[in-house]
């Protein structure tokens, strides 16, 4: 008589994977909670006893009064007759004797046979010389665990076919779900299909374990849409798929491309006892990512901490790269202190994903950080990584730093930099007027092999424009429409930007630029600086025109510029036509607002010619309502400038705007608690009015 398999450990045949559970006996204690209840008829693998499903136990065979026996495993025929259990000195003599005769000696005598078996060639007559030169008879679960123990996919077939031919086992099944286990380990899926069809060909009927030893194979493999085809085959066998591979199905429905069965056997999981692994969560991470539901990530996330479920590296990294998608860098912060915290070591991809997220939120002191922490363990950096860095340097005007990392990318000997590198550099210097250093980079440019874009060639000319130098400006704009390269609205805007710091004498060098550029602009500027006599109304209509030609990311720098550009030809009257026609067009919004306390104007998003036409036409109104209307003040007036500096200059427009106000001897001083607020009551601001009106003066 044979041993019964369930004379085995649950260990031997215990899956490391969660879905092949299935060949181990489970026991009758509550498992740990996943989730709440849940409804059985959701699915269409339900069934009345779903909850209650049997996994494929190698004990189904075994009468139960034989299960309660637990045999001695020897080289013998176990069974032959019941004997009593003595305990026996470590010690004694006899102690190393009854060892060898133990379990654990025919186990590992089992697991050396199946070292011999993958080591043996792969042929025949030798397997079966290995099999027989074992030395004692071997027994169908002796069967199991030998194969169970091998790795090699090449031999492993060849030892299921003598082990069927010489024991002719009464579950067949076991020995081919144990030699599909081989096949995975060496994440073969054909060899494992193939030996599908042979089983069914010797009319071996599946089971569970069958079909979740193949998905688990396709998801080792990557193929998870081959994972859900085998899925989807069980109904037709009569399987029912247990929970533990309905909870792999969310990850193999993912990565197929199938979101909205992933997500719905996900809900399913939020009302039952699914144990999801950190591979699973992973995947629904993931889809929420690709979606842009960051939020949806997050839940996930804290889910899986409420569940007791650790994140693996993985799933930092991931979330890391959706924060950074969804530019929350302090998020991204949380979750970086979360991983140290939990005993992992930040790898290439962590510090990469840290790098985007504080990069493209412009969180260049962070950002900095993790780049020098990179650098300090030897991790080399992408010209992907280099360029998020120097574009983050040229957008918050961090120009040493930008050097630092250019010259670090040229001696990595790793990474060469792109046309996109230069661009960078070339803007950083542009932005504070460095023209020797600008120049110096786009000769390096097109000496690797680059053309300037019109990008570069728009920082060119910011760049002269800063170093009042005009007539370069002129050259860079031919060279423009000699490349045939056509101007866009960011180019024109920066033309006129410049001509916001030419001096008067020389504005009309830039006049020709602009026609030729965008005509509507041009109209618009010549009526400016030509001081063109026109009929009433002529400029608002040419100035509305030229608003409905542009985008809605540019008509309020283009307003900006304009209305600089009037100050600076001490135009006030068109300034204030311009600033009104950016409220008509609400571009300018919510720069008054009045409540029962205060009264206030709001300058924080205007240029300095703009906050200057904004506060001339404030006091105005002021007057108007005070001195005219009679109408009555809150205690209090106010002025937010913003306490934000210029990303390229050391002073931001509260500074301006301190000094402005002393010279008009205007009562509004800058509040002790509120960076950025200039406040004063509305006695003073009324004594100021009158005072004004008293001397004649009619502007701010």
């Amino acid at each position: 008589m044979s041993f019964h398999l369930s004379s085995y450990p649950s260990s031997l045949l215990h899956d490391p994977y969660p879905l092949s559970n299935l060949l181990s006996v489970h026991p009758k204690s509550t498992p740990r909670s996943f989730f709440c209840s849940y409804n059985p008829n959701s699915s269409p693998f339900h069934s009345k006893n779903l909850l209650q499903t049997s996994h494929v136990s190698i004990q189904e065979a075994i009468p139960q009064e034989t299960q309660i026996e637990k045999p001695k495993l020897d080289a013998n025929p176990p069974g032959s007759g019941s004997k009593r259990y003595a305990w026996v000195n470590p010690k004694s003599p006899r102690a190393s004797q009854l060892r060898r005769k133990s379990y654990d000696s025919r186990y590992s005598s089992l697991v050396k046979l199946a070292e011999s078996l993958d080591a043996c060639p792969p042929n025949e007559s030798d397997v079966s010389d290995v099999i027989t030169k074992f030395g004692s008879k071997l027994f169908e679960q002796d069967a199991v665990v030998t194969l169970n123990n091998m790795t090699n996919p090449e031999t492993a077939p060849l030892v299921l076919n003598n082990l069927l031919e010489t024991l002719k086992p009464s579950r067949e099944v076991i020995l081919y779900n144990v030699t599909m286990k081989v096949f995975r380990k060496s994440k073969d899926l054909e060899k494992s299909e193939k030996l599908f069809d042979e089983m069914l060909q010797r009319e071996v009927k599946p089971d569970n374990a069958t079909f979740t030893t193949l998905i688990s194979c396709a998801r080792q493999c990557g193929l998870p849409k081959r994972a859900v085809e085998w899925f989807e085959k069980m109904p037709s066998f009569g399987c029912e798929p247990d929970n533990v591979t309905l909870a792999a199905m969310i990850d193999a429905y993912g990565r197929a491309g199938n979101v909205e069965m992933a997500l719905s056997l996900y809900d399913r999981a939020r009302t039952e006892k699914w144990r999801i692994d950190p591979v699973t969560f992973s995947t629904l991470i993931r889809i929420y990512g690709y979606s842009g539901n960051y939020d949806g990530c997050l839940n996930i996330y804290e889910e899986m901490k409420s569940l007791g479920v650790k994140p693996n590296l993985v799933i930092y990294n991931r979330l890391l790269d959706c924060m950074g998608k969804a530019k929350r860098p302090w998020q991204a912060t949380m979750i970086h202190k979360d991983l140290i915290s939990n005993g992992f070591e930040p790898n290439w991809s962590t510090y990469a994903a840290l790098i985007r997220a504080y990069g493209r939120a412009r969180y260049g002191d962070d950002a900095l950080v993790i780049y020098r922490e990179m650098k300090g363990k030897g991790l080399e950096l992408t010209v992907i990584l280099y360029n998020t860095l120097l574009s983050m340097c040229a957008d918050i005007g961090y120009v040493d730093e930008a050097f630092e990392i250019f010259q670090d990318m040229k001696s990595s000997g790793t990474c060469d930099p792109d046309s996109w590198t230069f661009s960078s550099l070339i803007t950083v210097y542009s932005c504070c007027g460095r023209v020797s250093e600008a120049e110096a980079a786009l000769r390096e440019m097109r000496e690797a092999g680059f053309e300037p874009t019109l990008f570069v060639l728009t920082s060119l000319i910011q760049c002269y424009g800063k170093a009042k130098q005009v007539d370069d400006v002129v050259r860079t704009f031919e060279q423009v429409l000699e490349l045939g390269i056509e101007p866009d609205d960011r180019f024109c805007g920066c033309l006129l930007n410049v001509m916001t710091q030419t001096p008067k004498e020389e504005i009309g060098k830039l006049v020709g630029c602009v026609e030729k550029a965008k005509p509507k602009l041009g109209r618009v500027v010549k009526m400016l600086v030509e001081e063109e006599n026109c009929e009433e109304g002529v400029f608002k209509k040419e100035a509305s025109e030229l608003i409905d030609s542009i985008g809605s990311d540019v008509n309020k720098a283009y307003l900006n510029c304009l209305i600089d550009l009037c100050v600076n030809l001490n135009k006030l009257e068109k300034a204030c036509e311009i600033l009104q026609l950016g409220l008509e067009y609400d571009i300018y919004s919510g720069l008054q607002s009045k409540s029962a306390t205060q009264w206030s104007l709001h300058l924080k998003s205007l240029s300095l010619g703009a906050a200057l036409t904004a506060l001339h036409v404030w006091v105005n109104d002021l007057s108007e309502a005070a001195l005219t209307s009679g109408e009555e003040f809150p205690p209090l007036l106010g002025i937010n400038t913003g306490h934000g500096k210029h990303k390229y200059s050391d002073k931001g427009l509260a500074a301006v705007f301190e000094s402005h106000l002393k010279e008009l001897n205007a009562p509004f001083h800058e509040a002790p608690d509120k960076v950025g607020w200039f406040l004063t009551t509305s006695v003073a601001a009324k004594e100021w009015l009158e005072s004004r009106r008293s001397s004649g003066e009619v502007s701010a």
